[in-house]
């Protein structure tokens, strides 16, 4: 029996800042590099790559590149494509388990 599936893209329910911060805030729990390049990539897509790039004075084709799943962009990148997007990055201490 095959099972019937929807195609999911996060990039759809990323319309207000409110589920961004959400996104991005469970995405930054997770300690993954790579998860949150590719979490930045999902936000510049569901607000317009382009702009997103011209606006961080980076090319498209290297914006998606770094914000892919295998990309590895710079600390200085991801600030000014975060700062571009309207977000920050914030520190806040760890709870002893």
């Amino acid at each position: 029996m095959a099972i019937d599936t929807t195609p999911w893209d996060v990039t759809e329910y990323l319309g207000s800042e409110e589920a961004i911060a959400h996104f991005l805030e469970a995405i930054l729990e997770e300690n993954d590099p790579s998860l949150l390049a590719a979490a930045l990539g999902d936000i510049a897509k569901a607000q317009g790559m382009t702009q997103i790039a011209r606006d961080a004075g980076l090319s498209r084709e290297s914006l998606y590149k770094a914000l892919s799943k295998d990309g590895n962009p710079e600390l200085g990148t991801v600030m000014r494509v975060m700062k571009v997007m309207g977000l920050r990055l914030s520190a806040m201490p760890v709870k002893a388990a």
